[in-house]
């Protein structure tokens, strides 16, 4: 069962949100701030009306109420946005529960106008689609909706050849909360002149491992990301360049598929985190951003942050745990890898691109590890080194495809859009157990062991490595989960820890980003021993 005692409520006074946050204590840990954004729901009804009467056959089916009844929160003040629900509805389970107008590439009108003039129902729906696959994934909750596409090489006419031969996975999102984060490379990016027209604040940008467009409908922040490599064509990997025209595809494909009207979210204030009064013997960890000397890219620092983005369900089911290096443990003399102090690795050098890290590299999450099974005696609980749980942080949906080496939890809340990413567990295993898209888990659940797969069965050291992303104006971003672990593991053991070790240079900002995704560069790790995550 989830442990909802734990879990933090943040102050949902719009007003708040407004006022400079008060003094930190160097040891106390805040939560993070979220914009909410009010949906221009008669704006989405006008462009609704407009698509539905370019199919002369369909449109006298819709009924449009009165322009003065939108802003009613009763469905039936907008019967043609149910009639559009009942229709999507079909491939699209949950597509009621997005507060945000749903944007897919999906033309339903098309689809009832086929309907009704006889077509088969052979038909497969990627026709209505502009070419893209059936989603792979859907998810719509309070906060919004996120769904997957794919597109398969050769298809839609028109379409540029490439070099690149399997799917391409195009992924959108929609959102009625933003995180505000400090993000000096936030904002940024190019216009589409092409589709200036039709999304005039349409931005492209390649950031950590995708191409990125972002931009605003209905007052609402929407991203359509694919993942490429920022470098020439490859048979195996997809650059860039070439994601653009599938990219571009898809966003002229996009039309309104359903959604509904629901109360406006409120904007949540940053708040200082209650934590356990007891102090605990044994727990004690570094600070922050104080990763082992000389493993940070080109020999640089970590980096401060001392939010606690989410109050979680530690994703290790037993204590004592150890976020520890993983990949540099060998220069950490004065602890081994299952001992107090936890010492943060979030900006130890690796080939991702991470730009709250020095030189704009870096891990994206921490490595944690279970401590060492005891000698057996008289009393002890058995235990099997191979069979140490990883649960659930949080109830959340599932996103992991059957080949995917990484588990994603997504949360979509009228507080939250936040994802927590588990690897290093054995995919087949996963798949065994039916950890895949759609799944939905509760906090605390199993959800696999911990293991030491990477590629391959013993590919590393047996750890877990948990990572975070947030939702903001340019998409999902990846953002150190150090304070958040602590803050999880503190209310596990119920006991404070005791932070140690010298202070950071530096100030320590009150929010910050990093983000995982394939590696796009030559691996830049000096002295690893070899591990990826």
């Amino acid at each position: 069962m989830g442990r909802k005692s734990f879990r933090f409520v943040p102050l949902l006074l719009a007003s708040l949100s407004l006022l400079p946050a008060a003094p930190v204590a160097a040891d106390e840990f805040r939560g993070p701030s979220l914009t909410a954004l009010r949906v221009d729901w008669r704006a989405a009804l006008d462009q609704l009306r407009v698509e539905i009467n370019s199919r002369p056959q369909i449109a006298g089916d819709f009924i449009f109420a009165p322009r003065r009844s939108v802003p009613r929160y009763d469905p039936r003040a907008m019967p043609a946005l149910v009639q559009l629900n009942a229709i999507s509805s079909r491939f699209f389970t949950g597509i009621t529960r997005s507060p945000v107008p749903v944007l897919l590439p999906f033309d339903a009108a098309a689809y009832l106008e086929a309907q009704r003039s006889g077509a088969p129902a052979s038909l497969t729906l990627s026709r209505y689609q502009a070419d893209f696959n059936p989603v792979d994934m859907f998810d719509a909750g309070p906060a919004g909706y996120s769904a997957t596409f794919s597109f398969e090489p050769g298809a839609g006419e028109g379409m540029p050849s490439r070099v690149f031969a399997r799917p391409v996975e195009v992924q959108i999102t929609g959102s009625a909360l933003v995180y505000d984060i400090a993000d000096p490379a936030g904002g940024k990016g190019e216009p589409v002149k092409p589709l200036a027209a039709t999304y005039p604040d349409l931005r492209r940008f390649i950031r950590e491992g995708y191409v990125r467009y972002a931009f605003t409908r209905f007052g609402v922040a929407y991203v359509v990301s694919i993942q490429c490599l920022d470098s020439v064509a490859k048979p195996r990997r997809l650059a860039c360049k070439e994601a653009y025209p599938v990219a571009e595809r898809f966003l002229k494909a996009l039309r309104i598929a359903g959604g509904q009207r629901m109360r406006p979210l409120m904007d949540i204030a940053s708040n200082v985190l209650d934590r356990p009064a007891g102090r605990s013997p044994d727990f004690s960890y570094r600070p922050s951003g104080d990763i082992i000397p000389n493993t940070g890219y080109r020999k640089q620092g970590g980096h401060p942050d001392l939010m606690a983005y989410a109050q979680i369900r530690f994703p290790l089911e037993k204590a004592p745990a150890f976020v520890r290096s993983q990949s540099y443990g060998r220069r950490d003399k004065s602890e081994g890898p299952t001992a107090y102090p936890w010492r943060d690795n979030f900006c130890e050098s690796r080939s991702f691109e991470v730009w709250q890290c020095g030189g704009g590299y870096g891990h994206q999450g921490e490595d944690i590890r279970a401590a060492d099974c005891p000698a057996p005696g008289e009393g002890r609980e058995p235990c099997d080194p191979k069979q140490r749980a990883v649960v659930a942080v949080r109830d959340a949906i599932v996103i992991r495809g059957a080949k995917d080496q990484a588990a994603t939890l997504q949360v979509n809340s009228r507080t939250e859009h936040i994802r927590f990413r588990y690897m290093h567990m054995n995919p087949h295993a996963l798949n065994a157990d039916g950890v895949l898209n759609g799944r939905i888990v509760t906090e605390g659940e199993k959800i696999g062991v911990i293991s030491n797969y990477l590629d391959h069965p013993a590919g590393t050291s047996m750890h877990l490595h948990f990572d975070v992303q947030v939702f903001t104006r340019d998409g999902w971003i990846w953002v150190s989960p150090y304070v958040t672990l602590v803050s999880a593991y503190e209310r596990l053991i119920r006991a404070r820890g005791r932070e140690v070790g010298p202070e950071i240079a530096g100030t320590a900002q009150p929010v910050a980003h990093a983000l995982p995704e394939d590696v796009i560069k030559p691996d830049l790790r000096e002295g690893s021993s070899g591990e990826d995550n």
